[in-house]
């Protein structure tokens, strides 16, 4: 098979595995939401990322860790990435909308105004370390041989980002549509949580390039 044919053609389906993550994380929020206990929410949820990462979906927080060393077109991709999420997550969010279960979307504006209580240097740590264990979950799958630990990274990456309260950019926007938090504030806090993800993914990621260029 033609290499150059094959990258092409991986690119054309960037947009769609993106939308495709988006409606896993989606669903997988929705799950968490509705359960009362967030020990078993947090488990439930991260079937969600196993399902981006087994299938090979395009999620932002597992691919914003590989900015650097920068390639051509990596900053395209993010960004059909970034809004292939948010069009999977938003058709979601709608949806539920229409479900008429109003104790999940009461739960979601009672989350986004306890994530927009924070003062933005707070969510940008919390986001800062969720990208830190986004980054250690799929680098972990990615890398790790053993299929059990592989899988068990990517679980407990999850839970310890949930019950830990990280700010994780594309799970939020859930409960964004669900809260119909549209204002400008809440557009400044997404920014800052895709920023936070960036530099935690970006910054483990360097080290990681750098260990292995000392062990070369």
């Amino acid at each position: 098979m033609d290499l150059k044919k094959e990258k092409n053609r991986m690119k054309d389906h960037i947009f769609l595995k993106a939308i495709m993550a988006g409606l896993y994380i989606g669903i997988a929020g929705l799950v968490f939401l509705s359960v009362s206990n967030k020990i078993v929410g947090s488990f439930l949820f991260s079937t969600g990322l196993l399902m981006v990462v087994a299938k090979g979906y395009s999620l932002y927080t597992g691919k914003i860790g590989y900015l650097l060393p920068y390639q051509k077109g990596f900053i395209k991709m993010i960004l059909q990435t970034i809004l292939g999420n948010f069009l999977g997550i938003a058709i979601v969010g709608i949806l539920f909308l229409f479900t008429g279960k109003s104790e999940i979307i009461e739960l979601s504006e009672q989350l986004m105004v306890t994530k927009l209580a924070f003062g933005p240097l707070q969510s940008l740590i919390l986001a800062i370390f969720c990208g830190m264990l986004m980054y250690t979950g799929v680098h972990g799958f990615k890398s790790i041989e053993n299929p059990i630990i592989k899988v068990l990274v990517v679980i407990l990456s999850v839970m310890i980002f949930i019950l830990a309260g990280f700010e994780h950019s594309i799970a939020n926007l859930l409960y964004v549509v669900l809260s119909r938090s549209f204002g400008p504030k809440a557009l400044i806090y997404v920014l800052i949580w895709i920023i936070g993800n960036l530099i935690g993914a970006v910054f483990l990621n360097l080290v990681e390039v750098k260990l292995n260029q000392i062990k070369d």
